[in-house]
């Protein structure tokens, strides 16, 4: 298949522009020049196609001979049943369809062709399917010789295999893909070794042996622009480099202090090398220390069985045995140490090692999604490093297994083992699962009903691996409802699978449901567009919650993510969660009274700037962006809202005192404080500033530029001098204040004339004018007549937010502001002179260009006052588009992780919180580390009396008060059931924010005694009760005689 080209770029940034952000254009436009050869298109084959094509590699070629067959339904989304052919044939033309931009193709598999020959020309070589040893000796020597990469990756059951080898000598530019760090430089001493401290005592991140180079220093000449190594670090704010400088000049200011990424040379050993002698294994769990090893004897035995028997899978019992006896004698395996391992007879019961290797040797002939999906995603980044150079690869080997999923009865007798059963196999797509899992966990994961949040990246992977495991497609109560409120775009293609280009702008989650329909007719699918949270429980009601088995989370925002566990607490459903950033993923299960909800621990809130830092004060790009985004808000969206608000509150009816009076009053109430502001802005934008030419945005951009970047500086400047010192007689700019310099206006300085066309193009978009190219920018920025800057006296300019508020504060009490507010609504024009008029605000979007070069410009402008290191549009998007670096390696591994803990939670009746894995990988380094999840946290309270007394109820959040059955309870009863059943007074009880009983309002209390507990919350939220609410949450606040706190759960109502 011909790819397609993209004329005058090296890649398509806006199909690529999320990816971008985790690869680099460096790394990207190395992608475009690779060739792939996978050999093996089963399910794992097909998921490393899948990603590796995502992700925009030149060219992918399949090698497959084997015929498509009813089992590779159960892992490969890219065959159908009816399929004919070869598997590299049935999956070339619907894999092709993942990406126009990658030539794919299916390569004629002759079993004469020496390796040499079926490798040539490739920058990597996947084998995904090997039956042999010597097979992949073969293959991957001729890698070598070809100067090849070679990755090889098994999925048997629930164990799999990887191994890499890129060669004796391979350069790795980014061997972990974090971006430099840098820290302002608050002082460096004149000593040998030098020691440089950061500002504020601020953490730089920095470690003994990196390279840092200096910029923008102020003092100590010829340290800018120069790279040195930090030879110690005496603490986390500072850091000793390889310099003398006691005999250098004094450091001054300003400086930064940037790390420089240091590239690795990889060395790796042959296959045939590296089976018999592994070295150190890529651990995954420390739970299973002994396992990597194990897995290696394992896998090395089965394809030596298989090789001795025709390419076949063992499958009974005594054929595993004979793969395990192949671990332990003349199987060239060794044990942890790397010695030779021999475990004696498998007589009497199984070691955790036998156990292991029945278990792979048994489940070999089985591949599912969620094996599939995980190992799929780290084969697939294994090879993009190869294409790229960019992060550390495997080295050599990478082990995985979920044998915690498997039921207890997979190591039962051969006569009842559902592994060996041949009668519990139907022969259909869900075989494998039941060879694994037996038909009881099959049928029962066909018979879900799940909620899944999300239709995005790892939403639409999540669906695909349910609908090959027939997930909800026996369901009683729906199968999977799917909602999400956004629509694609055209970013979403590299890595949202489910998707097309024909499908951009249609709803994701109906276009992701009917691409899982594609997959498998009998999925039974409710896709939503409706935002998860309070406005919508009337369609997320009591009995939606109570159908459901479970819920999956595929969101990307806390507050939704808290908003869904907060249902999964109070209904009492388990929850999948997980969460990408870049090469970075991670898994939570969360299972009702067995382990912690996601609310229980969080990352802290995201320190915000102080205002008065990205007002006059910024030392970092990000301040400076910020500062660019609020700019671009007020100047293109807020003015022309409140412009617009003006029109439709004024100009709609004849002017009088009273509708002056009405919309002033309207907007107190929208904006306290702000009136004035606001009204100033409409009569700038109607009066002042009103453009009726792209010509006058043209100017109007100018004035900006000086007021901006010239004339604000220089007021700075004014009201603090460069040598102004502090009344403690320190420099005032110093640490991280900078000292600013104004910019002259240059119309030869192309960032300058990219500002003014930048804003002036925005400006017209406003006023519906339009730009046109035939303007000659420079013509008209010549006759434009900009006013001297006068220094302006009695300008307060806070130097803190605590200044930045009492200058407010002070500013209010000087004049009046209803007087002002009246005196500007005279200068606005009359009604009938704006009759039909209306702007069009500019909603920042971050995949707009012209608002990012706006953005950019403008920040740049701003950092180059401060002298602050600039960024291009690049990094500028990514930071003020506050853009989540994404690729579709990570999210397949966390979509197949979640599967693995779904089909543990389909085994509840025997499940152990030992049994569940919570999990983060960083696929760049790789770090792949699971752990148990964390039980709830229990609170023990000492009931003083009532019915309960004595009694120590030990409760976690999982726990609540039911008050069942009683409807028609009024507060005064539940005042009564609180001191009857728990002998304690109820002090004050709540429902969301609106506190319904407060002992201390007596008067309120003595109305509301005689209220049902329903028309009490009515009352106070002035809200009525949905009817479909079957319960309410309500928080009591308890004491007991001696007016002791004593806290329980938080009460269950039922109304109905």
């Amino acid at each position: 298949m011909e790819a397609m080209t993209v004329e005058n770029e090296e890649f398509d940034e806006k199909l690529y522009s999320r990816q971008l952000f985790v690869l680099g254009r460096e790394g990207q436009r190395k992608m475009a020049s690779a060739h792939i050869l996978i050999v093996g298109l089963n399910g794992l084959g097909a998921e490393v196609a899948k990603n590796v094509i995502l992700a925009g590699v030149k060219a992918v070629s399949l090698c497959d001979a084997t015929p498509v067959s009813v089992g590779d339904l159960a892992s490969n989304p890219y065959v159908r049943l009816g399929d004919r052919g070869s598997r590299a044939e049935a999956t070339r033309s619907r894999l092709a369809e993942l990406n126009p931009y990658v030539a794919v193709s299916a390569v004629a598999y002759r079993p004469e062709d020496e390796w040499k020959e079926r490798v040539n020309g490739y920058t990597v070589v996947v084998m995904c399917d090997a039956s042999s040893n010597e097979d992949l000796k073969r293959c991957d020597a001729a890698c070598r010789e070809s100067g090849a990469v070679f990755v090889a990756a098994e999925c048997r059951g629930v164990f799999a295999s990887c191994f890499c080898d890129f060669g004796d000598h391979f350069e790795v530019a980014d061997v972990d893909g974090e971006p430099p760090v840098s820290c302002l430089v608050s002082s460096i001493t004149q000593a040998n070794p030098a020691l440089v401290a950061a500002v504020d005592d601020q953490r730089h991140g920095l470690e003994e042996g990196d390279l840092v180079t200096f910029s923008s220093c102020v003092g100590m000449d010829g340290l800018n622009d120069r790279e040195f190594e930090i030879v110690s670090v005496p603490s986390p704010s500072t850091f000793e480099i390889n310099l003398d400088a006691s005999t250098l000049p004094p450091y001054v200011s300003s400086g930064y202090a940037t790390q420089k990424k240091r590239g690795k040379t990889i060395e790796h050993k042959s296959f045939d090398e590296a089976l018999e002698d592994p070295g150190d294994f890529l651990l995954a769990d420390f739970a299973k220390l002994e396992r990597p090893a194990q897995c290696h004897r394992g896998f090395k035995a089965l394809r030596d069985w298989r090789t001795a028997h025709g390419g076949k899978f063992p499958e009974t019992f005594e054929q595993a045995r004979e793969v395990a006896k192949g671990t332990r004698s003349g199987g060239g395996g060794v044990d942890d140490d790397g010695g030779k391992k021999n475990n004696g007879g498998d007589d009497g019961e199984k070691s955790d090692e036998d156990k292991a290797i029945l278990a792979l040797a048994l489940g070999a002939r089985a591949e599912i999604a969620p094996m599939t999906s995980f190992v799929g995603g780290v084969v697939g980044q294994e090879a993009l490093k190869a294409c790229t150079a960019k992060f550390a690869p495997i080295s050599q080997w990478f082990y995985f297994d979920a044998l915690e999923t498997l039921p207890a009865s997979f190591f039962d007798d051969p006569a009842t083992s559902a592994a060996a059963s041949a009668s519990s196999l139907k022969g259909d797509r869900y075989d494998p699962y039941r060879l694994l899992f037996g038909e009881d966990v099959a049928a029962k994961l066909r018979s879900q009903t799940y909620f899944l949040v999300g239709a995005g990246a790892i939403g639409c992977e999540m669906l695909k691996n349910w609908a090959l495991m027939g997930v909800g497609t026996e369901s009683t109560n729906g199968g999977v409802t799917i909602t999400d409120m956004d629509h694609i775009e055209k970013s979403n293609l590299s890595r949202q699978l489910l998707f097309r280009a024909d499908d951009i702008g249609k709803a994701k989650a109906s276009t992701a449901a009917k691409a899982a329909e594609e997959l498998n007719g009998d999925m039974k699918l409710r896709a939503l567009e409706l935002r998860v949270g309070p406005e919508t429980e009337s369609e997320f009601d009591d009995a939606f919650y109570a159908s459901l088995d479970g819920i999956c989370n595929a969101l990307d925002n806390v507050d939704a993510r808290l908003y869904m566990d907060s249902k999964c607490v109070f209904y009492g459903l388990p929850m999948l969660e997980s969460g990408t950033l870049g090469t970075k993923g991670n898994t939570q299960v969360v299972v009702p009274k067995m382990t912690e909800p996601y609310s229980a621990t969080r990352d802290p809130p995201e320190k915000s700037v102080p205002v008065c830092t990205l007002k006059n004060f910024p030392n970092r790009i990000e301040h400076t962006l910020q500062w660019a985004r609020d700019w671009f808000e007020g100047a293109f969206k807020q003015s022309v809202d409140d412009v617009n608000g003006y029109l439709k509150n004024i100009s709609s009816s004849s002017r009088t005192t009273s509708t002056e009076s009405a919309y002033v009053a309207q907007l107190e109430k929208a904006t306290p404080g702000l009136k004035l502001a606001t009204l100033q802005r409409v009569k700038t934008a109607l009066v002042d500033s009103r453009p009726v030419s792209f010509e006058d945005c043209v100017a109007w951009a100018r004035l900006q530029f000086q007021e901006c970047f010239h004339d604000s500086i220089a007021q700075l400047l004014h009201n603090f001098p460069a040598d102004q010192v502090t009344s403690s007689g320190a420099p005032f700019w110093s640490g991280a204040k900078r000292a600013p310099t104004p910019l002259t206006f240059d119309a030869d300085d192309q960032m300058h004339l990219d500002y003014v066309k930048a804003a002036a193009v925005l400006r017209a978009s406003n006023y519906g004018l339009r730009p046109t190219d035939a303007v000659d920018l420079r013509k008209v920025l010549a006759s434009v007549v900009v006013p001297p800057f006068t220094p302006r006296e009695g300008v307060k300019i806070s130097a803190t937010d605590a200044e930045e508020k009492e200058n407010q504060q002070q500013q209010a009490s000087i004049y009046d502001e209803d007087a002002q507010c009246q005196k500007v609504l005279k200068a606005l024009p009359p009604p009938a002179s704006l009759a039909g008029m209306e702007l069009s605000p500019c909603d920042f979007d971050k995949d707009d260009d012209s608002h990012m070069a706006f953005v950019a410009v403008c920040s740049n402008l701003r950092a180059r006052n401060y002298k602050i290191p600039e960024a291009d549009v690049h990094r500028s998007r990514l930071i003020a588009g506050k853009i989540i670096p994404a690729i579709a390696t990570t999210t397949a591994l966390v979509a197949g992780l979640v599967c693995l803990e779904l089909v543990k939670l389909v085994q509840k009746d025997s499940l152990k919180i030992e049994d569940l894995k919570c999990g983060f990988a960083n696929l760049a380094l790789p770090l792949f580390t699971f752990s148990e999840p964390q039980p709830p946290k229990k609170t023990i309270a000492k009931i003083p009396g009532g019915k309960r007394a004595g009694e120590e109820w030990p409760w976690t959040v999982w726990d609540s008060i039911d008050i069942l059955d009683r409807p028609a309870m009024t507060l005064k009863e539940l005042l009564d059931y609180f001191a009857d059943d728990f002998g304690l007074e109820l002090t004050m009880l709540s429902h969301g924010v609106s506190i319904l009983y407060s002992s201390f309002a007596a008067a309120k209390a003595k109305e509301r005694m005689p209220m049902t507990i329903k028309t009490l919350v009515e009352t106070v939220t002035k809200k009525p009760v949905l009817p479909s609410k079957q319960f309410l949450t309500l928080e009591a606040m308890l004491q007991d005689d001696d007016f002791e706190e004593v806290e329980l759960p938080y009460v269950r109502f039922q109304l109905f």
